[in-house]
């Protein structure tokens, strides 16, 4: 059984897609950045995007019953590797004891403001 959670945000209703998509066990988040989905801010500093996204990680992993001890997956997607830098160690505060499979990539993000965007998949009950 699928089920669909969303921020309502509608970029989601734009580009088709939901926050977070649950099929049985397993907890599906698409890619977090560092905008607050209540506010709609973004702050310019990379490190306060980073532990943002992780806010939303958290939010949305909780949402599908689920949290970031379950994570054994992510894909980090970063502007540059200065951003890489700079943000690893809010990676490592989250991630450190789990030790999720992880891909780590440079790339150009959908909007110029984020410089992180982290994505992620858990499975319920895992941790």
């Amino acid at each position: 059984m699928r089920t669909l959670i969303s921020t309502g945000s509608e970029f989601e209703r734009l580009a088709a897609y939901s926050r977070v998509v649950v099929e049985g066990d397993w907890v599906f988040v698409s890619g977090c950045t560092g905008f607050n989905y209540k506010t709609g801010a973004i702050s310019d500093d990379p490190v306060e995007q980073a532990r943002q996204t992780f806010r939303n990680i958290v939010w949305a992993l909780e949402q599908a019953g689920s949290g970031i001890r379950d994570v054994v997956r992510a894909r980090v997607y970063v502007t540059g590797r200065d951003m890489f830098e700079r943000v690893v160690p809010v990676i490592h505060e989250h991630f450190a004891q789990i030790r999720p499979a992880n891909t780590s990539v440079i790339c150009e993000l959908v909007d110029p403001r984020m410089k992180v965007e982290i994505e992620v998949t858990a499975r319920k009950g895992g941790g």
